[in-house]
């Protein structure tokens, strides 16, 4: 059976292409032509069939949210609320990172009740059970491949795979001077593996075993950045470099395989930085689907790092990343609750959307947002805005009437102001103005 790239490669347009390029604005050729190169990603495993989304180049930015129990927290039901304020907000995919209860089961209740793309790591589920017998580093080949099938099986339409971590990157991170080493949950299992085993990793080394298997679940691969730096000083460094090389010939190898692939990417960076490696990152892997966590401009601001997660991740975007994947409050902390998850998520589309903003996209929700702040329209503020209940709520703390204006400037508002002034002057509207200009 064709897989969604090939299929793409001989022109075949169905529903989910029709639906793309209508909700992007571009043509089904231009999404057809980018699947078939590499250049986006159209995640959809056939068991879940999510709403149609794609992922790339000449697209807009899209956001995912992590979500997913842990030890602490294993319960299934307050995943499953934050789910929905995700989705609510505006996140395109969810990630099911659950390291606490009844894994499985939160998983197949995460990918039924997710309309909208959704990806695991695998070695997560894995690890942890082997790390509860103290024994991650006797991990098998075996155990590695069937977490990830199992996750195929469930409905997941991407995975995370480390598969750039190789003997070779790991005498990199041993020779380095970074000052964390490596703070991937699924990057540390694995360089713990082969410093132990004095052997390759799996992934790497099976690598055609693992493109069999996403031929035939039909999931994307996210090429995962294990050596992604923790902090600032570790950024762009030989071990990420090293990394980023290997994934870029894991990408040609995807494509000749026929089997979608993204790259994902830092990570913790200083602005100055993220240009040039967004665009290297292009470059050694072949305009590939970028997906970055972050990048986090600063390491002082816990219970911020929405905030600095959200100012890299629009320049980020800005240079081409394609996915951003939120940040909460709680990063560095805790496991994110609802209220955390409700503002990674509004951060994120914030940067998002910024980004595209340079890209031609979305200046219609700026304007009709313009056009309504000068009419002192209310509830056609609220209607443009992220987050409508937070707007009405900060409106509402002030006795100001809505048409003259807020709370903060009262009979001084300028937009009230000019507006009674050109009228009384001209009897030129905003809007008459705006023609004879």
């Amino acid at each position: 059976m064709s897989t969604i790239m090939e299929s793409a490669r001989r022109g075949a347009v169905d529903d989910r292409i029709k639906a793309i390029a209508r909700k992007e604005g571009v043509t089904e050729r231009f999404v057809l032509d980018g699947i078939a190169a590499g250049r986006i990603v159209m995640p959809c495993n056939p068991v879940h069939n999510p709403e149609p989304a794609a992922i790339g180049e000449g697209l807009s930015v899209k956001i995912n949210a992590n979500l997913g129990t842990s030890r602490d927290m294993p319960d299934a039901e307050p995943e499953l609320r934050k789910l929905e304020i995700a989705l609510k907000y505006g996140a395109d995919a969810i990630m099911d990172l659950s390291t606490g209860g009844d894994i499985d089961r939160i998983r197949k209740m995460m990918v039924e009740r997710c309309p909208v793309m959704i990806g695991s790591v695998p070695i997560y589920e894995t690890g942890l059970t082997a790390a509860r017998k103290n024994a991650i580093v006797e991990l098998t080949e075996d155990d590695i491949f069937k977490g990830i099938e199992m996750h195929a099986k469930d409905g997941m339409d991407f995975m995370t795979v480390h598969c750039g971590i190789t003997r070779e990157t790991v005498r990199w991170l041993k020779n380095s001077d970074r000052l964390m080493d490596v703070v991937s949950r699924g990057g540390s299992f694995l360089t713990a593996w082969i410093l132990h085993n004095e052997q390759e990793n799996p992934l790497y080394k099976n690598f055609d075993y693992l493109l069999e298997l996403a031929r035939k679940y039909e999931f994307t691969l996210s090429l995962g950045d294990g050596f992604r730096p923790g902090c600032i000083n570790d950024a762009t460094d030989q071990a990420q470099l090293s990394e980023l090389m290997t994934l870029g010939h894991l990408v040609k190898r995807s494509r000749e395989a026929g089997v979608q692939a993204m790259v994902e990417g830092p990570g913790h960076m200083k602005m100055d930085q993220i240009p040039a490696n967004m665009k290297l990152m292009k470059c050694l892997c072949h305009n590939a689907p970028f997906y970055v966590l972050g990048p986090l401009v600063t390491d002082i601001a816990p219970g911020y790092d929405h905030i600095t997660s959200a100012i890299g991740g629009a320049i980020a975007a800005q240079n081409g990343a394609d996915f951003l994947c939120y940040v909460t409050p709680a990063e560095h902390l805790s496991l994110p609750d609802e209220e955390d998850v409700k503002e990674g998520v509004i951060a994120s589309k914030i940067a998002a959307h910024a980004a595209d903003l340079t890209r031609g996209i979305g200046t219609d929700l700026d304007n009709r947002m313009a056009r309504a702040r000068k009419a002192l329209d209310w509830p056609e503020m609220y209607d443009v805005c992220l987050d409508e209940e937070k707007a009405r709520r900060y409106r509402a703390r002030g006795c100001t009437e809505e048409k003259d204006g807020c709370s903060m400037c009262g009979d001084l508002c300028a937009v009230k102001i000019v507006n009674q002034y050109l009228i009384k002057e001209g009897d030129i509207t905003g809007s008459d103005k705006k023609h004879d200009c």
